[in-house]
């Protein structure tokens, strides 16, 4: 069973998913993100305006990018996601798992993993 506050830090990750993710929408990011955020992915930038950039330049690469949370935990002050992202409709997108840091309120870290959507599996189990 969650604390309140994992519940309340769950809350803020889906409707990051939704309202910055999905939305590609950097004006989204200043009331989720802690200035200083923390980012592990080496491909990007730490702080919340490089995230902002990232945003707009994704945006109008895949405007039509979806995130479908399939299954979310929390410990404390880390929230995890398992997600399907498909960045272009039509092909089989990216298993995702995200892990954030909460504090104040605000997504202050973030480390992932993502791996291809496998075409020709070699069991029948599904990635999600």
């Amino acid at each position: 069973m969650r604390t309140e506050q994992e519940e309340k830090n769950v809350r803020l990750v889906r409707r990051m998913y939704q309202e910055v993710l999905d939305r590609t929408d950097s004006s989204a990011v200043d009331g989720m993100f802690d200035p200083g955020y923390i980012q592990h992915n080496p491909n990007i930038a730490s702080g919340a305006r490089s995230l902002k950039e990232m945003l707009d330049r994704a945006r109008a690469k895949y405007p039509h990018v979806k995130h479908a949370v399939k299954r979310i935990i929390a410990d404390g002050d880390l929230v995890a996601a398992h997600v399907h992202v498909v960045f272009e409709p039509g092909t089989a997108g990216f298993a995702t798992v995200d892990i954030y840091r909460i504090a104040g309120d605000r997504i202050v870290e973030h480390w992932d993993v993502m791996q291809p959507v496998a075409l020709e599996p070699k069991n029948p189990n599904g990635m999600f």
